[in-house]
This record gives C-alpha cells, sequence and structure tokens, in this order.
C-alpha cells in the first residue's frame, strides 16, 4: 500500500513540474512569436535533459489545431570527440513522440583557429552541419535548447568579459543562412528541467570532452545563485533589464 502512495506522489509530483514547465514555455512562445503557421522546425537533440524536454514540448505542442507546424530532430556526433549518445535511446525518444529523429557525423580541427577556444569551434562546427541539414530538410526554423538561466549567465558574461550588454535571443532571423533560430524555453528554470528529468528517469548520457574545464559560465552559475540569496527576485529583475535586447530581431 505504501509503494502505491509513495508512486502516486511522485506521479503527481512530476506532473506538477510538467505543467509549471509547459506554461512558461506557452508563454515565451506566444510573448516573443516563436512559432507561426506553417513552420518546419529543425529541433537540436544533444540527449541533455534540457533538448529533451525541448522536444517533448514541440511535439505536444504541434499537435494543437493552431498554430500548424511540423517538428523534426538531429542528433550531431563528433567524430573526433569521445561524446558518448546513446542513439538508440535517442531514437526510440523521438519515435515515441512521432518526431522524424536524423543523425549526422562531423568532425573539426581543434588547431585550425588557435585564436579561438575549442568549445568555439566545435559548437559551430555543429551549428553549420544543423543548418545544411535544415535547408536538406526545408525547414525554416531551428529550436535550441537554451532556457533563461543560460540567457541570464550569458548577458552576465558579455558584461564581464566583453563589455557588452548582450546575450542570446529567444529568436534570431539569421539572414545570412535564411535560417531564425528560436529559444522556446527561454522563460523556463533549470531547477525546474532539473527536478523534471530526475522525475521522469531520463537517461544521462555519457559527456568526456577533452576541453572540459570549468569555464566562465560555470562561474556565472555561481554568480547567479549568489545573486538569488540576495535578492530571490534578482533573475527576475535582471530579465526585465534585458527586454529591450530580448526583442530584437
Amino acid at each position: 500500500m505504501s509503494n502505491n502512495v509513495e508512486e502516486n506522489s511522485s506521479l503527481k509530483d512530476e506532473q506538477k513540474i510538467w505543467t509549471r514547465i509547459q506554461r512558461r514555455f506557452n508563454k515565451g512562445v506566444v510573448e516573443y512569436g516563436l512559432i507561426t503557421d506553417g513552420d518546419r522546425i529543425l529541433v537540436g537533440l544533444s540527449g541533455g535533459k534540457d533538448s529533451i524536454v525541448l522536444l517533448r514540448l514541440l511535439a505536444e505542442r504541434s499537435r494543437i489545431w493552431k498554430p500548424r507546424f511540423e517538428v523534426r530532430a538531429v542528433h550531431i556526433t563528433m567524430e573526433n570527440m569521445p561524446y558518448c549518445s546513446d542513439l538508440e535511446y535517442l531514437c526510440e525518444y523521438a519515435q515515441s513522440l512521432g518526431v522524424p529523429f536524423h543523425v549526422i557525423t562531423t568532425s573539426f580541427d581543434a588547431d585550425r583557429e588557435p585564436e579561438k577556444s575549442r568549445c568555439f569551434i566545435c559548437s559551430w562546427t555543429r551549428r553549420k552541419a544543423m543548418f545544411s541539414l535544415a535547408k536538406e530538410l526545408k525547414c525554416n526554423k531551428i529550436a535550441l535548447g537554451h532556457h533563461m538561466d543560460d540567457i541570464i549567465e550569458t548577458m552576465l558574461m558579455n558584461i564581464t568579459f566583453e563589455g557588452n550588454f548582450t546575450t542570446m535571443r529567444p529568436l534570431l532571423k539569421m539572414d545570412k543562412f535564411d535560417m531564425t533560430i528560436v529559444r522556446p524555453l527561454c522563460l523556463v528554470h533549470e531547477a525546474d528541467i532539473k527536478a523534471y528529468a530526475l522525475q521522469a528517469g531520463f537517461k544521462q548520457q555519457i559527456k568526456v570532452c577533452p576541453f572540459d574545464a570549468k569555464t566562465n559560465r560555470t562561474n556565472m552559475k555561481g554568480m547567479l545563485q549568489q545573486l538569488e540569496a540576495i535578492n530571490p527576485e534578482a533573475r527576475f529583475s535582471i530579465w526585465h533589464s534585458m527586454t529591450e535586447i530580448l526583442r530584437k530581431p
């Protein structure tokens, strides 16, 4: 009897967190105009908690009558990076949502541009591969799993190290590639995604990156936590201060 009670309680907690994530996701989609009728959206499915949550949200939203849009998912593997993703798990997850799943294999030369960080080169190589597939599939938008914490941390990094009041935007039109980047998790808190991933039992992907170390983003994450310790409403104040730059096309 106690096991059933605990199981029911766990399911209720999971549903409560999911409802909160859905609410903030839907608010972000509407507030920033991220989805329009006729869109074909390619989701970058890395296998991390953020992209898995994003894919489910978009897949479920695509079943609503308006706006009508299609969803595809892609996972990009790097031949020269020891990043071990369970492709069978990701494929089954996408298929369970009725989303076509694609895999691209590519690589990059870590020494080609020594002035740039390895993380930047790897990330840009993945991004270019996504652009190419999006064009091939006739997708007009690429959805990335950056959440509110990511966007705030990026702004803090840019202020601290670049002297620029800029960050990742919920919607970014890239005229050079004739593609639009959308970040539908822009109003979702990382803490909720973590809690849901734990409750739902997401399979953790193994990441062993030779360039992985304590980064400026890690430091900014700690800074955001410190600011929230001083003022629990700090993230919302920071977000409000970014209103103009977030709404740029």
